[in-house]
């Protein structure tokens, strides 16, 4: 994926035949130790400050708001949208944003919800000519837009099933069983931001994707669809497939408008309160919070730019990473 591309089986966490998560992974096998607390159904709602200092958590459990006092500090791990939306309803962020929402300003740092990255798809369908079925997401490869580059800006993923948005699900008939390609920007241009609705936790975050407002995104979204239809109308697939049934052979402005349609969230949102020295950083190299003190981020949102690939496995290896900097720190 950082190199000269190729394809391969799709990789999953699989053991006993069963999918793995982090949380079982990491916390399951720990759970019973007196020096670990699971709330489930808690919302974080805002930090606690003695001036500049985290003193804790407030969160919102069983219908009551309770406040979590941190001996030693506070660590976020809540991702790339709700990490810096519990920064800015704590008074952490732009500070003319953080006046609009009617917010008291703690700390000034203008970074926080902007550079939002995610990986952005679309969708190219087939119909089956017989029904069947197997892997949810079968395959992937890695390609180049332009083969000037030096590193893949697609991935595309092979998958047993009809996914289509609803704007194009409406355009063009869906088959009852299909399969396609869902080819994803992975070095994506764009960039866009988060920002408060309103001054209360409840608030809905606003979410500025801004996904192909850079015009080299839309340029690379149209080579993914080109490589799609190469491959599955390939004489090799045809075998396999009744029909096409979107995008078909648009060209223009007509295939801009399908991929516009197209777009969907690849969910790797990341880079909203990134790591980094110039005045758009939130975090140290230590994943400390600058201008504030006892406050770590550990989680995709400190990253400068999205990962080329999915974003599990780096957010694995910031946790990790925040683990060692902790044992070192508190001499664990």
């Amino acid at each position: 994926m950082e190199r000269a591309g190729g394809a391969s089986i799709i990789d999953l966490r699989v053991r006993d035949g069963k999918r793995q998560s982090v949380f079982r992974s990491y916390v399951f096998p720990i759970m019973y130790k007196p020096n670990l607390t699971v709330l489930t159904r808690a919302l974080v709602t805002r930090l606690t400050f003695e001036s500049k200092r985290v003193t804790g958590v407030e969160i919102d459990h069983q219908a009551a708001i309770r406040r979590i006092g941190a001996r030693s500090e506070v660590i976020l791990s809540l991702g790339a949208i709700h990490t810096p939306k519990v920064l800015m309803q704590s008074g952490i962020g732009d500070e003319h944003e953080l006046r609009g929402a009617g917010i008291p300003i703690v700390e000034h740092l203008p970074g926080v919800g902007q550079n939002f990255q995610d990986h952005v798809g679309f969708n190219c369908v087939w119909e089956n000519r017989e029904p069947h079925s197997g892997d949810m997401v079968a395959a992937t490869f890695f390609a180049k837009s332009d083969a000037t580059m030096d590193t893949p800006d697609l991935q595309t993923f092979f998958g047993e099933f009809v996914m289509s948005s609803p704007e194009n699900t409406r355009r063009f008939a869906m088959p009852t069983t299909g399969w396609g390609f869902f080819g994803t920007l992975v070095r994506p241009k764009s960039r866009g931001r988060l920002r408060l609705s309103g001054p209360n936790p409840s608030d809905a975050i606003r979410i500025e994707a801004n996904h192909l407002s850079h015009p080299d995104d839309l340029k690379a979204a149209r080579k993914s669809v080109e490589i799609s239809r190469a491959i599955g109308n390939s004489a090799a697939l045809r075998p396999f497939t009744l029909r096409e049934v979107a995008p078909g052979n648009l060209q223009g402005a007509d295939l801009d408008n399908f991929l516009r349609d197209a777009a969907l969230t690849v969910w790797h949102e990341t880079c909203t309160a990134k790591m980094g020295r110039d005045s758009m950083s939130v975090v140290n190299g230590a994943l400390q919070v600058y201008g504030i003190e006892r406050l770590r981020i550990a989680d995709g949102s400190i990253m400068p730019r999205v990962t080329t690939g999915n974003t599990m496995a780096p957010c694995v290896i910031i946790g990790e990473r925040a683990a060692d900097v902790l044992r070192a720190e508190y001499r664990l």
